[in-house]
């Protein structure tokens, strides 16, 4: 079966998200590739971006959340409309709690977490980097 991985495009700040996200996620993250890592005659890197995020990963069950910063050279992405959610399907109506509490820390929330028919639980928001998520469970 197919596997999705969320990407994201950051501003010099992928970094300092995923340190984050990985706070409230926990795990370790597979992969960090800077752009000094693939510097180079042919692909020069100046000393302001050498530092900032190629590629960072987070494992996250079986898929990955993923992101980059976006060259300076490139313009800027647009922080407020990345136009796509970030939907985590939460084990227990518990996880989702912890998860929307840490995620949406600093962030607004566009609907709170709030127990649904039948036990369902969901959450909509965009976190303090400006990236939106839902956060769902439906028990079985």
């Amino acid at each position: 079966m197919a596997q999705i991985n969320p990407h994201i495009n950051f501003n010099g700040n992928a970094e300092e998200a995923f340190h984050f996200y990985k706070s409230v996620f926990g795990g370790e993250f597979s992969k960090i590739i800077r752009f000094k890592d693939i510097a180079g005659p042919e692909f020069p890197v100046s000393e302001k971006e050498a530092q900032k995020i190629l590629h960072i990963a987070l494992p996250i069950g079986a898929s990955s959340l993923m992101a980059n910063d976006v060259p300076e050279s490139m313009g800027r992405t647009n922080e407020n409309e990345h136009r796509s959610k970030i939907a985590v399907h939460a084990a227990s109506s518990e996880e989702a709690i912890t998860l929307f509490n840490g995620l949406s820390a600093g962030g607004e929330i566009e609907m709170p977490i709030a127990e649904g028919p039948g036990g369902s639980y969901f959450a909509m928001f965009r976190d303090k980097y400006g990236i939106e998520w839902m956060i769902d469970f439906e028990p079985k």
